[in-house]
């Protein structure tokens, strides 16, 4: 394939902040790949029209939230990854300039939030094999760590704001349900996988001290603001802390290899990652 270009986009309730297109940018730089970035905030009632105006006009499309699930109906397929997550956050198009063979001409759904966030745990050396882990949140991202968790064999609990729902995702995922009105239990990683303390919840925290304070390590997929209301009560708790910078490259970064159709690997990532956050630093310097 000559071509060396890629349109993308980001679509979102609220994406004016993201650092994605900065990231995916610079990850195809790294494969000689020039990238247009479109953030697209959309209010619920104007998503499905947008989405389907954007499958006819980009390559390739990042989802985040609160759409990861609803744009499943309108993808002529989902991988199994997605599939078992119920969510979606990386499209590629039937308008792909680098694929090739039976997936040409259709949109593709994948999710590659668990790969994203499993390889962030492991180069900064949190260990879930046998471990009590506690999600907050089952929306798109929440699901896709409680299976990667599952996966390898942590002890997954999992809790939402809307309760009627829990047991039956819970089912799906093969986790046990937790109620944050219960008595608070030890837990040795609390993850918030929610969209409390961002954007209009900027210093709220999804859950309070008392359940911050059983647990060993917090992390928190929010990476903007770098220390949320959440990591800032684990912190003062003495707690680890951990944002969700890493799984958003890493994220990026798998999806970037999808867009292109070639092989993923953690080496290249982690490398990748290493070089971005030192380039951030320069730039700041």
């Amino acid at each position: 394939m000559n071509k060396k270009f890629l349109r993308l986009a980001l679509i979102g309730k609220d994406v004016s902040a993201s650092h994605s297109g900065r990231m995916h940018a610079f990850i195809l730089r790294h494969f000689g790949v020039e990238v247009t970035y479109q953030n697209v905030s959309v209010f619920p009632e104007d998503f499905e029209r947008t989405f389907s105006e954007l499958l006819n006009c980009v390559d390739g499309i990042n989802i985040t939230i609160p759409y990861k699930l609803t744009a499943i109906p309108l993808l002529d397929s989902i991988d199994d990854d997605a599939a078992l997550c119920g969510a979606v956050n990386t499209v590629v198009t039937a308008k792909n300039p680098f694929w090739a063979g039976e997936q040409t001409g259709k949109n593709w759904g994948y999710n590659t939030d668990g790969k994203g966030f499993f390889l962030m745990l492991k180069n900064e050396g949190i260990d879930v094999f046998g471990k009590t882990v506690l999600v907050l949140g089952s929306g798109g991202a929440g699901r896709c760590v409680a299976k990667v968790l599952k996966e390898n064999d942590a002890t997954v609990y999992l809790t939402r704001r809307k309760k009627e729902r829990l047991p039956q995702v819970c089912k799906s995922l093969g986790v046990y349900a937790y109620d944050t009105e219960n008595e608070p239990m030890d837990v040795d990683i609390l993850i918030n996988c929610t969209g409390v303390g961002m954007h209009e919840s900027v210093g709220q925290s999804p859950v309070g001290r008392e359940i911050i304070g059983r647990t060993k390590v917090a992390i928190d997929l929010i990476y903007r603001p770098e220390r949320s209301a959440f990591l800032e009560i684990a912190d003062e708790l003495g707690k680890r802390i951990l944002n969700g910078k890493g799984m958003l490259f890493y994220q990026a970064y798998y999806a970037d290899c999808l867009f292109l159709g070639r092989k993923a690997d953690e080496e290249t990532a982690t490398k990748l990652y290493c070089k971005y956050c030192l380039e951030e630093l320069e730039n700041k310097a």
